[in-house]
């Protein structure tokens, strides 16, 4: 199949050959290559000023990354043989890491597929297509999943808001096989189920796994605040780990359901108490009972998704962790965490020590944790890293 070619500027291909596998729209001479020709989700050479072949790219031409490199052979479009190649390559890595089937299979951009999130939950495959190029090749994505993994089920789940701006509707399908609403998994050691049909993104976040490990020395014997819970991941282990009493705190009912699901797997129900709510207005209520806590996670949901909102996510931020630190025992451990990308982790940092000052107290930097290596950082792309855990030591001045 020819393909037809998309040029860029005079040296707009140096941050390309670097590394980098993303094209600007404001790099592309639309003179030559007017961006109005092409679709979303078609494929194009792309091409330096002076026509030598870069690679071939997935086109998004309403955006400003209006192309992203899949190949830089211009012999590899994108179709089947080469998904299963990259789906390969992607769980070698994964099987050297883990013992069990339980992980993130495919991170985007960081395992060459742009646009596409595969999370394994043993016989199950949880999938997320963000890109117009990955949903056109819906059924050869299928075939090579079922080729490779060889699974019982694969739920395409396809509602999240990054599908808008590539003009794709948001649905949730089963695409292979028969996909239960709670599926199983392990980590750390520790069992769960994860709702993947009704759950938040694939239904489970794999990327803290390492984060929740370091809970443990932490946590034996004590008292522990889980706060923006989720079904647990951080609760459960803590209570898994030898914690005396946890306290989880979410918005969400299903979520809750799933704490209180995942407590009784481990057998750790009787140490588990779940509160829905506001978690803001929950932290003035335990402050207003003369509630304390040995050990507070603190891992909210994004406040800065995009950079104009830096400013109020930052602020979210402090609040948070500053309401959480006067919860805490004169010898407390606060485990902080971000998934804002836009959020580097030296300013979570300086959050943490504004708070801490703000309330006179000394605080100790312990540890700090990023995501999973199933969440492999392209070192190219800032934006492939975004998880930030620092565990600190809370201390009277």
């Amino acid at each position: 199949m020819t393909l037809p070619s998309l040029r860029l500027k005079a040296n707009a291909e140096r941050r390309l050959r670097a590394g980098h596998l993303w094209v600007y729209s404001n790099e592309v001479d639309v003179a030559a290559t007017p961006l109005s020709l092409f679709a979303a989700g078609d494929q194009a050479i792309l091409e330096m000023s002076n026509g030598k072949p870069l690679g071939i790219v997935a086109i998004s031409p309403q955006n400003l990354i209006c192309a992203r490199l899949i190949s830089r052979d211009v012999k590899h479009m994108l179709d089947k043989s080469l998904l299963v190649h990259r789906i390969n390559v992607a769980l070698s890595l994964r099987e050297r890491l883990f013992d069990k089937p339980f992980y993130r299979l495919v991170y985007g951009d960081s395992d060459l597929l742009p646009g596409l999130v595969v999370d394994r939950f043993g016989d199950y495959l949880v999938v997320q297509m963000a890109s117009a190029t990955m949903e056109h090749h819906k059924h050869h994505l299928i075939e090579a999943l079922v080729q490779v993994v060889k699974p019982a089920g694969i739920l395409l789940k396809n509602d999240s808001s990054a599908r808008d701006a590539e003009g794709l509707s948001r649905y949730v399908d089963s695409a292979y096989g028969q996909v239960p609403e709670w599926v199983a998994l392990e980590e750390n050691g520790v069992k769960f189920e994860a709702p993947v049909q009704g759950g938040q993104k694939t239904g489970w976040f794999y990327d803290h796994r390492m984060n929740r490990a370091r809970l443990a020395p932490y946590v034996k014997g004590k008292r522990v605040l889980d706060l923006f819970s989720y079904i647990g991941g951080w609760g459960v282990q803590a209570a898994a780990f030898g914690a005396s009493e946890v306290m989880c705190v979410d918005g969400s009912a299903l979520a809750l359901d799933g704490v209180e699901r995942n407590a009784a797997l481990n057998g750790v129900a009787d140490k588990l108490a779940c509160v829905e709510g506001d978690v803001f207005e929950a932290l003035k209520e335990l402050k207003a009972a003369e509630e304390r806590f040995d050990v507070i996670v603190a891992d909210p949901p994004a406040f800065i998704k995009r950079k104009k909102d830096l400013k109020n996510g930052e602020a979210a931020y402090r609040r948070l962790n500053e309401a959480a630190m006067r919860l805490l025992n004169k010898d407390g451990i606060l485990v902080s965490a971000s998934c804002s990308m836009h959020l580097p982790e030296d300013d979570l940092q300086n959050i943490l020590l504004q708070s801490a000052r703000h309330l006179d107290r000394h605080i100790q930097l312990l540890e700090r944790g990023g995501q999973g290596p199933d969440h492999p950082v392209h070192p190219a792309i800032h934006e492939t890293r975004y998880i930030k855990s620092l565990t600190c030591r809370i201390l009277p001045n």
